[in-house]
């Protein structure tokens, strides 16, 4: 099994950490605030978890999710993720994270500016598209006929196929994209974000979640517009 480095332990963090165990990974959790902070986390995970700094949860992760608020990715540490496989799982909130003009004017994603910070780095966005009580309750095992399927976007084909493994270990299907550039047809407020995961997307996102096949997913991934035609 796989070692996960999370940087990030917020909702979708402590939820992949979760779903992670459960599968029978180990994690090693990171955020701001110090190890500390993530004693009551640890102990309910158990002998899987751990607390480190990011630092250390980067060195240690076969692969690490990077699932922190956007305006602080260049706090990332390079270094001890170099050679690694990378999710993403960021979105930009401007009213959270500040204005980003390359983001604004559409002519770069939140993944890339990850990737352009982790030159040496393969990074694969994903399980940036779901509400983190979805992502819990929708995992499903391989073979059910209610699983549901989960974009992913990356420019390094093996890097896609080991986040598609794990996926997969986590009760998911996966739907490839392309490459980072084409993550924006699943980010904030595309056809197959957030709320695409419900029955009634008016309803917003505390109802139950929806069972998505890839067939969905894919006609949602198709109808997404750009924010400027949207």
């Amino acid at each position: 099994m796989t070692t996960v480095g999370l940087i990030g332990s917020g909702n979708i963090g402590s939820t992949l950490a979760r779903l992670a165990v459960t599968a029978g990974h180990d994690v090693v959790l990171s955020n701001s605030r110090g190890p500390e902070t993530l004693k009551d986390l640890v102990d309910e995970l158990g002998i899987r978890a751990r607390a480190a700094t990011p630092d250390e949860a980067a060195a240690a992760g076969d692969l690490v999710v990077v699932t922190i608020p956007l305006r602080a990715y260049r706090d990332v540490p390079a270094a001890p993720l170099a050679g690694k496989t990378v999710i993403d799982t960021n979105n930009y909130y401007p009213e959270r994270d500040g204005s980003f003009p390359e983001l604004d004017d559409e002519s770069t994603t939140t993944s890339e500016l990850l990737q352009r910070h982790l030159p040496e780095s393969r990074v694969v966005k994903a399980f940036n598209n779901i509400y983190f009580k979805h992502l819990l309750a929708l995992a499903r095992p391989a073979g059910a006929a209610d699983r549901t399927s989960l974009p992913v976007a990356g420019d390094d084909e093996a890097a896609k196929a080991e986040v598609t493994a794990f996926i997969d270990s986590v009760g998911y299907d996966a739907v490839d994209v392309g490459p980072l550039a084409e993550g924006w047809r699943f980010q904030r407020d595309t056809t197959a974000y957030g709320v695409f995961y419900t029955a009634d997307p008016a309803a917003g996102f505390e109802q139950p979640g929806l069972p998505t096949d890839a067939q969905r997913l894919r006609d949602a991934l198709a109808a997404a517009r750009r924010y400027a035609d949207a």
